[in-house]
C-alpha cells in the first residue's frame, strides 16, 4: 500500500491561515468591502437523473480551510474579525455525513456545524451588505454584489505568492504523483493496457478518479500526440512503443502536475527522450526572481529548434526554424503555468492586483504564464515535442513543408511525442524542483 506519511506541520497551516486573511482584510478595504461569504460549492446532478457528478470545492473555500469535502457550506469573513465556518453537516442515513473539522487549525475559525441547511439561511440572511464568492449565490443573501471583478482581481493576483504550507500541500502532491507515476511506468513495462496504467496509478496514490486533480492523460504510441488524450484504451496494443503519462496527485486541495515519456525499447526514440529531459533541465535550472516566464518560453522554441535540426527533423538551420515559427508545429503549447489549488492556478496573466494584463504574445497565444517570476511562486515547467497530424499535413505539400524532413518525422510519428513536466517553487536564491526531488526520494 502507498505511505500516507503527512509533510505538513500545525504552525506553518496557522501561519497560513493569517496570511490568508491579511491579503482578504487589505483586498476588501481597498474594494470597499466589509463582509464576504465565501460558497464551498454545491452538488451538481446530471441532467434527468437523481445521480451527482463529483463535488470540486471552491478553491476560494479551500484557500482558507483544508476541506473538500463539505458542499453547502460557507465561509463568513468580516474584516478584522475572526472568520467563521457555516458548515453543512446533514443527519443524512443516504450518504455519509461530513465529519467536524480536527486540528490546531480549527482554532483559527468558529466553526458551526449545521445539520439543517434552513439554520445556516438564517445566519446569511443577518449579514449585513454582503459580498459574494462562488458560483451563484443562495437567495438568503438577498440582492448581494457577486464575484466583483476589483475583489476577484486583489485576492488572484497575490495567490501567485505561495506560503510555507501551500508549498508543504505541493511537496506531498508531488511525492504521491511521483510513487504514483512508478506504478504506472511499472505497469507499461509489464504490457497492461492505458485503462490498466490508469488504475495502477489510482491505487499507488489512494485516489479515486474524481479525487485525482485533473483528468489522467494515460497514452501509448501515437495517443501521445494528442495533448489532451482522455481516452483509455481497454486493449493493449500488439506492440507499445511508447508511454507518455501526464498525471497529478492531490493533498489538502493542492495539486501536482507531472508528465513523463517512456521508450518501449525502440533505441532512438530513448535517446531522444534523453535529449528532451536535460532541454527540460536546464530550463528549469534557468528559474530564480527576476526571470520572465514568456522570456524562457522563447528560450525553449530556441533550444527546440536545435534538437530539431541535430535530428535532421528539419531542412533548414535551427535559427530559421526558430525565426519562421516552425518549432511551433512540433510545440504548440506554452511552457507551463502557475499551480496550487488550481493545476491551471489563476493569475497567470496578471500584471498587477489591479486587474491590468500582460497578455501572451500574438506568437504563442497558449502561453499561460507571462508574469516576471518571484520567490515563493510556483509552477510548471513542461517542453515537449511532438508528431501531430493535424499540424502536420496541411503544410506537407506546402512551401512552409519543405522545411520539413519528412522521412525523419514519419519515422518518428508511431512514438506520438515527448512531453517531460516538473512542479518547481522559485526560492530567492534559485528553485527547488519539488517534482525531481520526490522522485530522487523513492
Amino acid at each position: 500500500m502507498p505511505s500516507t506519511a503527512v509533510q505538513t506541520n500545525d504552525s506553518a497551516q496557522l501561519a497560513h491561515i493569517e496570511t490568508v486573511r491579511h491579503r482578504f482584510d487589505d483586498a476588501m478595504e481597498r474594494c470597499g468591502v466589509s463582509t464576504v461569504v465565501i460558497d464551498s460549492g454545491p452538488v451538481h446532478q446530471r441532467f434527468l437523473d437523481d445521480i451527482a457528478y463529483p463535488f470540486k470545492v471552491n478553491p476560494l473555500f479551500n484557500y482558507w480551510a483544508p476541506l473538500t469535502r463539505h458542499p453547502g457550506s460557507y465561509l463568513v469573513y468580516q474584516a478584522g474579525q475572526r472568520p467563521r465556518l457555516l458548515l453543512h453537516a446533514p443527519n443524512d442515513f443516504w450518504h455519509k455525513t461530513p465529519e467536524a473539522p480536527e486540528g490546531d487549525w480549527t482554532g483559527a475559525f468558529e466553526i458551526e456545524l449545521y445539520e439543517d441547511s434552513s439554520e445556516i439561511d438564517k445566519q446569511l440572511v443577518a449579514l449585513r451588505h454582503p459580498v459574494y464568492l462562488g458560483e451563484a449565490p443562495p437567495a438568503a443573501l438577498g440582492e448581494c454584489r457577486r464575484n466583483p471583478e476589483d475583489l476577484l482581481n486583489h485576492l488572484h493576483y497575490y495567490r501567485a505568492w505561495k506560503t510555507d504550507y501551500e508549498i508543504q500541500c505541493m511537496r506531498e502532491a508531488n511525492r504521491l504523483g511521483a510513487q504514483a507515476h512508478q506504478a504506472a511506468a511499472r505497469a507499461f513495462r509489464e504490457g497492461a493496457s492505458e485503462f490498466e496504467i490508469h488504475q495502477a496509478f489510482c491505487t499507488a496514490c489512494s485516489h479515486t478518479q474524481a479525487e485525482l486533480p485533473y483528468p489522467a492523460i494515460i497514452a501509448l504510441n501515437e495517443n501521445g500526440s494528442t495533448l489532451h488524450y482522455d481516452h483509455l484504451e481497454r486493449q493493449a496494443p500488439a506492440e507499445a512503443r511508447s508511454f507518455l503519462i501526464d498525471a497529478g496527485a492531490a493533498f489538502k486541495g493542492y495539486a501536482s502536475d507531472i508528465t513523463r515519456t517512456w521508450s518501449g525499447g525502440d533505441a532512438d526514440f530513448s535517446r531522444l527522450i534523453d535529449e528532451m529531459d536535460a532541454l527540460q533541465r536546464g530550463l528549469c535550472e534557468q528559474l530564480r526572481p527576476g526571470i520572465s516566464f514568456g522570456d524562457l518560453h522563447d528560450q525553449t522554441h530556441r533550444a527546440l529548434s536545435r534538437l530539431l535540426a541535430d535530428w535532421s527533423f528539419i531542412t533548414v538551420s535551427a535559427e530559421e526554424a526558430f525565426e519562421s515559427g516552425l518549432t511551433r508545429k512540433f510545440f504548440p503549447h506554452g511552457l507551463g503555468h502557475l499551480i496550487g489549488l488550481q493545476v491551471h492556478d489563476v493569475g497567470g496573466h496578471m500584471a498587477g492586483p489591479d486587474g491590468s494584463r500582460e497578455p501572451p504574445p500574438a506568437a504563442h497565444p497558449h502561453l499561460r504564464t507571462t508574469r516576471k517570476l518571484d520567490a515563493g511562486q510556483s509552477l510548471t515547467v513542461e517542453p515537449g515535442l511532438y508528431f501531430i497530424d493535424k499540424l502536420l499535413d496541411p503544410i506537407r505539400e506546402s512551401e512552409e513543408g519543405k522545411a520539413i524532413n519528412w522521412t525523419q518525422v514519419d519515422r518518428f510519428r508511431p512514438f506520438g511525442g515527448i512531453r517531460i513536466e516538473d512542479d518547481v517553487v522559485v526560492t530567492a536564491d534559485g528553485h527547488e524542483n519539488m517534482t525531481r526531488n520526490a522522485f530522487d526520494k523513492l
